[in-house]
């Protein structure tokens, strides 16, 4: 699958400086590798339909901020991202609305790409569906049977097609003596939060309520592949990102990404499915988490439909970057109401960016460049980065100092750093 075109980054002198980002599990800041050592991204994508809203948009441009703060520090950087391109959700909307599934999933896919690229988001270097993964996922399920860390659940009447014989399969998460110390979750509260988010702690058969399908087979009406002796199915959602992740990062990521509400139990179970597969007990360095975005008072979802989507902002006449501008006035981890207002003002704030930083001279930037860099090294705080462009568009409007070619490196600062084109 292909992802979008990359936009232009300037260069900048010298170097940034070395990122620490807040790690969710440990609950402190703590530091990325330094330059030298590859950087590894894996930030999982989205379900594609009623793509691309504000919450989608605030978690993509939030990691697009840390693969621009890495490169500027001088780092490798491998970024991966899935699409989630046949899952239950995805189903269900096509069912609900006529459309093909796969039609489905190809519009709005094709729409995330256009909001990504509106964005200036930088694209991931290897970006996935699931469809696609089907081989790795099979290869891998295959293995955790043979080695006993899953199980098969026997099917309904009527799953199983041809072949009924061979059940789902499932991860055994008592065979993961790390399992659940990622998410800080009391047991009950694990359990409520997996039956809402697709979890199916009540189904017959499985030996822990809290063991996540890894295999789903044949069943009337629904999409199926070849799973080789896993019977015909499909695959379930946390195998998919794990598989990806292990095949294109290998059996280190440094990043692991996504908004908070995959705390649990999806990044939980990715990564304790990445356990099994690498054999490694810590295939996760940092655990990184957006805050959610709300809208008329409730957090912004496709389930209340209360969304705001990028492209019917851009389409109703919003300059891109003045809707970047609205996402990055909020640190990435906090939570956040979206209102009309929000856009206004990130509007004029770029009209004062750009009439600055269209002059031949204006005030030093070597130290706003110096600002931006030490606000997105310490846990992405974009908001700090954008109160010393701020300040430095106060002085330069105000008339001060004049430096040649100072407002030009302004201008690549928050262009390289900020994604922010002016």
């Amino acid at each position: 699958m292909h992802a979008w075109t990359a936009p232009d980054l300037p260069d900048l002198p010298d170097g940034g400086a070395l990122v620490h980002l807040r790690d969710t599990t440990a609950g402190a800041l703590a530091p990325t590798r330094p330059a030298g050592e590859p950087a590894t991204l894996y930030v999982c994508g989205i379900t594609p339909y009623d793509a691309t809203h504000l919450g989608h948009a605030n978690t993509y441009v939030a990691f697009d901020l840390l693969v621009r703060a890495w490169r500027d520090a001088g780092r490798d950087v491998r970024y991966v991202q899935n699409v989630t391109d046949v899952d239950d959700p995805l189903l269900e909307r096509a069912a609900e609305t006529g459309e093909d599934w796969r039609r489905l999933a190809e519009s709005q896919t094709e729409l995330f790409r256009s909001d990504m690229t509106a964005l200036r988001v930088l694209p991931p270097d290897h970006y996935v569906g699931a469809v696609e993964a089907i081989p790795l996922v099979v290869e891998a399920v295959e293995r955790m049977l043979a080695e006993g860390q899953a199980y098969r659940v026997p099917l309904p009447e009527g799953a199983g097609g041809d072949d009924p014989g061979l059940g789902d399969v499932y991860a055994d998460v008592t065979a993961d003596q790390l399992f659940g110390t990622g998410a800080h979750l009391e047991p009950a509260r694990m359990l409520e939060v997996f039956a809402e988010n697709g979890g199916d702690p009540d189904r017959a058969g499985k030996r822990h309520a809290l063991d996540p399908l890894l295999w789903r087979r044949t069943r009337e009406g629904e999409p199926d592949w070849d799973g080789g002796s896993l019977g015909r199915g499909r695959p379930g959602w946390h195998i998919e990102c794990a598989c990806i992740a292990h095949r294109h990062l290998g059996p280190l990521v440094e990043v692991q990404g996504g908004g908070r509400d995959l705390v649990f139990p999806h990044h939980e179970m990715s990564e304790s499915h990445l356990r099994a597969i690498t054999g490694q007990p810590a295939p996760v360095l940092l655990h990184a988490h957006g805050g959610m975005v709300a809208y008329r008072g409730e957090k912004m979802s496709k389930s209340l439909g209360n969304l705001v989507l990028v492209s019917e902002l851009v389409a109703g006449g919003a300059d891109p970057m003045a809707v970047r501008l609205v996402l990055l006035s909020h640190h990435y981890r906090d939570d956040w109401e979206y209102t009309d207002s929000d856009l206004v003002a990130a509007g004029e704030r770029l009209g004062r960016w750009r009439a600055a930083m269209s002059a031949s001279a204006g005030p030093d930037a070597s130290r706003l460049l110096a600002a931006v860099r030490a606000a997105l090294a310490d846990d992405l705080d974009a908001p700090a980065a954008l109160g010393a462009v701020d300040a430095w568009v106060d002085v330069a409007l105000a008339g001060g100092d004049g430096v040649d070619g100072a407002p030009d490196l302004a201008r690549r600062t928050v262009d390289a750093l900020l994604g922010v084109a002016v």
